[in-house]
């Protein structure tokens, strides 16, 4: 087998589908009537020996869609002031347009069909995310309209912990309060945890392939019972 011919497909890795990393600030826990007021995604690359790990976060604020409730208390939990002058908030459209773009390019660069959204809790984040796209009327989202990683579930897997900055530091990362309930900064963080959950499945997968006394059984389902025979 040739070196080329040998190196893992990011396009067959997740079935076609490209995970990108997608975290939404808000005025509240609905989807349909509260504002969306800041959205960041980070792109997750795979280099030529399966390794993935994130690309650099691209964000913006938003400005609230006209007739959009804002609860005071998520502003008190994000920080955010929709009224700040210098938030530089794009609407609605123009902040997928940002976006969106660099999702595409990556989707055109590893021929992946669409793009999978991974979050913490991450149907939260797809619906507010599914809401503005159908507000609007935006045509071809590059995204899967229902299908989604959560690293809610992929942290209580690996590590036992499905709140994200336990899960967060479970995994060996740095996490600083401080910074939290910024889209940008728990984009990044819920990208390096799903980074480090996919790529240790990797090596623990590749450490049990090459076991040449494991069986078919031991290697296709590591750590499974096998019967007892003597029974």
């Amino acid at each position: 087998m040739s070196e080329s011919a040998a190196k893992p497909k990011y396009n067959q890795r997740f079935r076609g589908f490209l995970p990108v990393v997608v975290d939404v600030e808000t005025g509240g826990f609905d989807h349909v009537g509260d504002a969306l007021l800041e959205i960041a995604v980070v792109v997750v690359r795979m280099d030529e020996h399966g390794i993935v790990h994130p690309d650099p976060a691209v964000s913006t604020h938003v400005v609230p869609f006209p007739g959009s409730h804002i609860d005071p208390r998520s502003l008190e939990i994000t920080g955010i002031d929709p009224d700040h002058p210098f938030r530089f908030a794009l609407d609605e459209r123009e902040a997928l347009d940002l976006i969106f773009t660099p999702v595409r390019k990556a989707l055109r660069e590893f021929d992946c069909q669409r793009a999978i959204l991974v979050g913490h809790n991450a149907a939260f984040d797809l619906n507010f995310l599914n809401a503005a796209i159908r507000r609007t009327g935006y045509k071809r989202s590059p995204f899967h309209q229902f299908s989604c990683f959560d690293t809610a579930t992929l942290g209580g897997l690996a590590y036992g912990q499905t709140v994200l900055s336990k899960a967060v530091m479970a995994a060996g990362i740095d996490w600083n309060n401080d910074e939290a309930h910024s889209a940008v900064y728990d984009t990044e963080r819920t990208a390096e945890l799903f980074c480090r959950i996919v790529n240790r499945w990797k090596q623990m997968d590749d450490f049990m392939r090459a076991q040449p006394s494991a069986s078919h059984a031991e290697r296709d389902h590591p750590g499974h019972d096998q019967p007892d025979k003597a029974a």
